[in-house]
Formats: structure tokens, sequence, C-alpha cells
């Protein structure tokens, strides 16, 4: 027969503790390797990371495309408000920029198909719409280059 002393010897203290299942009917537990924890847990952190860095790298490129488009605008600008012209541009109005014989630029209201047979110009160069900020959008000639006009 047990005794009392001998029951309390299989009893443990504090089960809850246990690296092990205490009874017959506990549940199974099994010790985790750390280092499959570990690489799984970094595996996860740099993938989400990468999506991240990848969103922020397209945002990125938008603003620098942002930023040349706006400075070609203000060259081309430049060099609008350089050409002669013999009245004041109004804003949301199109104009037309033209090269002259002499290679001097020249703002004119009159598009390229309404001059006629004669032409005064040597190159019609492009259409230009005057905006809000006064910079330009421009629609160029087809048969002008775009670096032609910056």
């Amino acid at each position: 027969m047990m005794t009392t002393e001998d029951n309390n010897e299989k009893i443990a203290q504090n089960p809850g503790l246990m690296e092990y299942a205490h009874s017959a009917g506990g549940a199974v537990i099994k010790p985790e390797d750390m280092g499959k924890v570990k690489s799984r847990s970094l595996l996860a952190m740099r993938q989400q990371t990468d999506i991240q860095l990848a969103q922020l790298y397209k945002q990125m490129q938008l603003l620098a495309d942002q930023a040349r488009q706006i400075s070609h605008r203000v060259e081309v600008s430049e060099r609008i408000y350089s050409a002669q012209m013999s009245f004041e541009p109004v804003i949301g109005m199109t104009y037309y920029l033209y090269e002259r014989k002499d290679g001097q630029d020249t703002l004119s209201l009159v598009a390229p198909h309404e001059w006629g047979r004669t032409q005064p110009f040597k190159a019609f160069i492009a259409r230009v719409f005057m905006l809000a900020d006064h910079t330009w959008e421009v629609e160029y000639n087809a048969d002008q280059a775009v670096e032609d006009i910056s």
C-alpha cells in the first residue's frame, strides 16, 4: 500500500510549468526548434520590408518624374518668354511658337494652317497653352524633335 508520502513524490508541485505532459491525458508538448522559428520570422520580415521598400521606390520614381516634367516646363517657358511677341499672353489661351529665318523664336496668335501659302517662318515648332502658373503646356510639331524646343 502507498503512503501519503509516496503519493506526494509522484505529484508535481507546479504541473503547468513542466516541459512535458504530467498526466496520461495531458497535451503533447514538443520543444520548438528556435532556429526554424527565427528563420521563418526573418523571412517574413524581409518579404514585408521588401514590399514596402518597392512601394517607396515607385513613389520616389513618380516624384522624380514629376520634378523632371516641371523642370522641362520651366525650360520651355523660359524659351517661350525669350521669344519675340507683340502681345501679352493670357492664361488659358493657345499660341504658336515659330522659328524665324534668322533663327529667333516668335510667339504668334496665328496657327500654321491660317497662314495660307506664304508662311513667313522657317519652322513651326509647337502649339503652346499658357497654364495658370504662367508655365506652358507644349504640343510639339510632329516634324520637330522634342530636343529642339528645350
